[in-house]
């Protein structure tokens, strides 16, 4: 019986209808704008965005660092949710990378207000950094898969710009918040400056995001692409991934919401679980294990035994997430699998 890998959506393999796509895609010489995939690719989710421009990276990661780099300049400041990706999973980049610091803002599952962003602009002096940037994730992965409604996206911007702040959204699970709210991609995309898409998680592509801002932007950006390594040459083979993704995986997003849903409210019946099911907007279930007795990393190996694969992120905090290789069964076996793992 094989794994029910419910680790992170990242954990998707292609499908043999992107794998088809992925042989059969003409190529040409990315670097030199000649590979019709790539091409295709970055006016299709430049469009998609609502933006004139876009660029194909090798990760959402180099999309939120160049992104800072174009926007700020060394001993600058941005402004980011305490719970952010820019803070918690790249390695420190913000400041190796483009030398910037980053401001905290207290968020609620990873959404803050424009009293938050009003409250954590201060006056410019010599004796303070220059605040540039205002950093919006959505959906916010630490916050359970939060959706930023458009509104509060619009009042952020608002208030960021009355600073004299840019605005950027990581928009790694950005189609899973456009299926979830019914609100368009572009209409998030031009509340900001710079926004991106990551292919490698509910899209399910092998590698690859894209980001997007005005031309000038964007031309800056492939600067700072080369400079960082993250250009490439016949890349329309993962390209095509992309556009084949765009067509057919978006929509299906929404079941991979509904088995989230199904997760949460099989594990939230268990004695010593702990869900908010409320929170369950996308396709992230955070399950608070202690009341159980045991640390997340005892359980989630328990269930690793079991072929049931999840994620401990903390003493006592586990996260699965649902994806395109994970079908219902899969996720009535998950929920069988703890009920055994703690006795039930």
């Amino acid at each position: 019986m094989s794994r029910v890998n419910l680790y992170s959506d990242t954990q998707t393999r292609p499908t043999a209808a992107m794998r088809r796509a992925i042989a059969e895609a003409p190529v040409g010489d990315e670097q030199r704008g000649e590979d019709p995939s790539v091409n295709a690719l970055c006016e299709r989710v430049a469009a998609l965005l609502g933006h004139e421009a876009a660029l194909f990276l090798p990760s959402g990661t180099m999309c939120n660092e160049i992104a800072i780099a174009v926007h700020c300049r060394p001993g600058d400041e941005v402004l980011a949710d305490v719970t952010s990706h820019l803070i918690h999973f790249e390695a420190g980049a913000p400041s190796a990378l483009a030398g910037v610091l980053i401001g905290t803002l207290p968020g609620r599952r990873g959404v803050f207000t424009a009293a938050d962003v009003d409250a954590a602009t201060r006056a410019l002096t010599r004796h303070s950094p220059r605040q540039r940037l205002v950093s919006i994730e959505n959906t916010a992965n630490l916050g359970g898969g939060t959706v930023w409604p458009l509104a509060g996206v619009q009042e952020v911007a608002a208030a960021a710009r009355r600073r004299g702040l840019a605005v950027h959204m990581d928009g790694a699970r950005l189609m899973n918040a456009v299926v979830a709210s019914g609100t368009a991609a572009a209409d998030y995309g031009r509340v900001c400056d710079s926004v991106w898409i990551d292919l490698t998680k509910g899209l399910g592509c092998p590698v690859g995001a894209v980001l997007a801002g005005n031309r000038d932007f964007i031309e800056e950006a492939w600067r700072l692409k080369h400079r960082w390594g993250g250009a490439m040459r016949q890349a329309g083979i993962v390209a095509a991934a992309g556009l084949h993704a765009l067509d057919h995986h978006v929509d299906r997003l929404a079941e991979d919401h509904e088995n989230a849903r199904r997760l949460a409210d099989g594990l939230a019946d268990l004695p010593g679980l702990m869900i908010d099911r409320a929170a369950v907007e996308t396709n992230m279930v955070y399950i608070d294990v202690a009341g159980t007795g045991r640390s997340a990393a005892d359980i989630v190996a328990a269930l690793g035994e079991r072929d049931i694969v999840m994620g401990a992120l903390g003493p006592t905090s586990i996260r699965a997430v649902t994806h395109l290789d994970v079908d219902r069964a899969g996720i009535e076996r998950a929920i069988a699998a703890f009920a055994a793992v703690l006795g039930h």
